[in-house]
């Protein structure tokens, strides 16, 4: 038996009957969507794709540590609630009682003292981690009491460290490569980043979060800084596994510029070689890009055909910024792709 099969079977043990009751259980009119990310540009597919869909499951990175999720992690030893407060406001609706509860979790203490940074809602969650004993059924809590249009799932059970090799690190010396330890310190890092890797090196996937990546219609990977919250998907195995595996549609969307630090001077196609130098593996169906974020059309279309896919390029950015999706826009270009491209189920 192979390793991958291992896996999927061991995750499904852990899941008993979950795929096949998720599938017969299934909402047919809309796509069963599973975005994943990190940070702001998991927040803002999930923006869009909430006014879509109903069937939406965020999956989210387990890396970070730095603010008020670093401190939380180091003292109690728990994942990073950062990022998964973020998905959750994402998902929160635009009624009074979704855009009260967004901004209370997204709020920051101001002080003197320790509580000086901390979000109400990284509090929250480890509150309820604490109380319940259970990632998963937490979350789906802390989701319930925002009317979250949508569930949120760590892709790891267990806090993890990003580390990245980056030559020029040092100004000082441009040639040299240099081990960069920490999400928070590869996000900045001056230099070029040649690849990253998270310890532990074989870390366990959320059964959950790839239980949804196996059932989902379409899956969208990005946008987000693309070392820090994008690959680190990538590099927990049995999660890669399902990504191979599952039927569904992948999506990969673009960032509308490259990101100062871990991408500085990326071309568009760059981003989808980086990607497939850490999973070899892994087809496209589609990538999105703003159209004006594309100086060379014809390059970024050879480098997703390499990968499996197709080139969509829609006007996705917020009006009068450069480096913003608009939620709306953003919408538009996944609706359009779900219709087009191919569907699953007869959602519409």
């Amino acid at each position: 038996m192979t390793g991958r099969s291992f896996r999927m079977r061991r995750v499904r043990r852990l899941v008993p009957g979950a795929r096949g009751a998720a599938r017969s259980h299934r909402r047919r009119t809309q796509p069963k969507v599973v975005a994943l990310g990190g940070g702001h540009g998991l927040s803002a597919s999930l923006a869009a794709l909430r006014r879509i869909t109903g069937d939406l499951t965020a999956v989210v990175t387990v890396a970070d540590d730095g603010g008020s999720s670093g401190r939380l992690r180091d003292e109690l030893g728990v994942l990073p609630p950062g990022d998964l407060r973020k998905a959750l406001a994402a998902l929160c609706g635009d009624d009074d009682w979704g855009q009260t509860w967004a901004r209370v979790i997204q709020h920051r203490f101001e002080s003197r003292g320790d509580m000086h940074g901390h979000a109400v809602g990284n509090l929250l969650i480890v509150a309820l981690w604490e109380q319940l004993g259970d990632h998963v059924q937490a979350l789906d809590l802390v989701g319930k009491l925002l009317g979250a249009h949508g569930r949120v799932l760590p892709m790891s059970a267990v806090p993890l460290e990003l580390q990245a090799l980056v030559r020029g690190h040092d100004p000082a010396e441009p040639d040299a490569v240099t081990t960069v330890r920490g999400q928070a310190t590869v996000a900045l890092t001056p230099g070029e980043v040649q690849s990253v890797h998270v310890v532990p090196e074989d870390p366990p996937a959320v059964p959950e979060a790839v239980e949804a990546v196996l059932d989902a219609d379409w899956v969208v990977l990005g946008p987000g800084s693309w070392f820090s919250s994008v690959i680190p998907h990538l590099l927990v195995p049995e999660l890669l596994d399902a990504l191979q595996e599952t039927k569904a549609r992948r999506v990969l969307s673009l960032n509308l510029a490259p990101q100062p630090g871990e991408t500085e001077g990326f071309s568009p196609q760059r981003h989808l070689e980086v990607l497939a130098r850490h999973a070899p593996k892994l087809a496209l169906d589609v990538v999105l890009a703003d159209e004006a974020a594309v100086p060379d059309r014809e390059s970024l279309r050879d480098a997703a055909k390499r990968l499996g896919g197709t080139v969509e390029l829609a006007p996705v950015a917020a009006q009068g910024s450069s480096a913003t999706h608009d939620p709306e826009l953003l919408a538009a270009a996944y609706d359009r792709i779900f219709r087009m491209h191919g569907r699953i189920g007869p959602w519409r």
